[in-house]
């Protein structure tokens, strides 16, 4: 027997193909996720004995998966929310929903050369010197809700501005910085620490929070390391550590994309 195909079961496939990875880019590296495959084998052996017709072990799992949607939307809350915030930061865009964004495989280039050299400049000083610093590069995220705690500044981007935000003896130093239409939002600001447990031990609370800000938004966030004076890039959840000043010029020219 053959069964048709229509162009709405195609569709159904891919979005439902388009949902599962979004959430497993939430969720990867983190606790949940162990739970959320246990959770999803559960439900396909509910299937297969659904369609196998064995109605004692169909309904006691049908019973279980009932109550189980719920328990799971408990367990999972803080990623249900971290997911919602994800769409809302990559897909829309002052106020309107961009739905051609969901077939760019990356974001617009949105940092100018002169800004770019800018922040290569200032992490090349910061690096030598091993003073602290966390970067965050906007692209089309807005940051409006990560500002709160932080000082407003609207600046324009500096190289020497960027170093004296970052000296350790200033009181702006702790926190981050938020570069947002070619200026600098705000500084001080605290930022979403992620939940993964798989990170390698070496990467400290600034490699933490720059790699929650970019699983929460679609930003580019640089960290320049107190203790080794190493240079990271943390971009969709992932880090790239030990950059040189160039290559994280060329990544935020996005000449260069992992």
């Amino acid at each position: 027997m053959i069964v048709p195909i229509t162009i709405f079961d195609i569709i159904d496939i891919l979005l439902v193909a388009f949902i599962f990875f979004q959430l497993y880019r939430v969720i990867k590296g983190t606790t949940a996720l162990s739970i959320f495959i246990a959770a999803f084998f559960i439900y396909l052996f509910w299937l297969v004995v659904k369609a196998l017709n064995m109605q004692l072990i169909s309904s006691l799992l049908g019973q279980i998966i009932g109550v189980g949607v719920i328990a799971l939307i408990i367990v999972f809350q803080q990623e249900v929310r971290r997911f919602l915030l994800v769409i809302g930061n990559r897909y829309i865009k002052n106020n309107k929903f961009s739905f051609s964004r969901f077939f760019r495989s990356a974001p617009e280039k949105s940092v100018a050369p002169e800004i770019a050299g800018e922040i290569a400049r200032a992490v090349e000083a910061m690096s030598s010197t091993k003073t602290g610093a966390l970067i965050v590069i906007g692209r089309q995220s807005r940051f409006d809700m990560f500002t709160a705690g932080g000082e407003i500044m609207k600046a324009r981007v500096s190289a020497e501005l960027l170093e004296t935000i970052f000296f350790k003896n200033t009181p702006l130093h702790d926190g981050a910085v938020l570069i947002e239409d070619g200026l600098i939002l705000a500084a001080r600001c605290p930022l979403p620490v992620t939940d993964q447990v798989t990170m390698p031990t070496h990467l400290g609370m600034r490699h933490r929070a720059a790699i929650g800000m970019s699983e929460q938004t679609d930003a580019l966030v640089v960290v320049v390391s107190e203790e080794t004076g190493w240079i990271s890039v943390a971009d969709a959840g992932e880090v790239r550590s030990n950059l040189t000043p160039n290559e994280i010029r060329n990544i935020l020219l996005m000449e260069k994309i992992w």
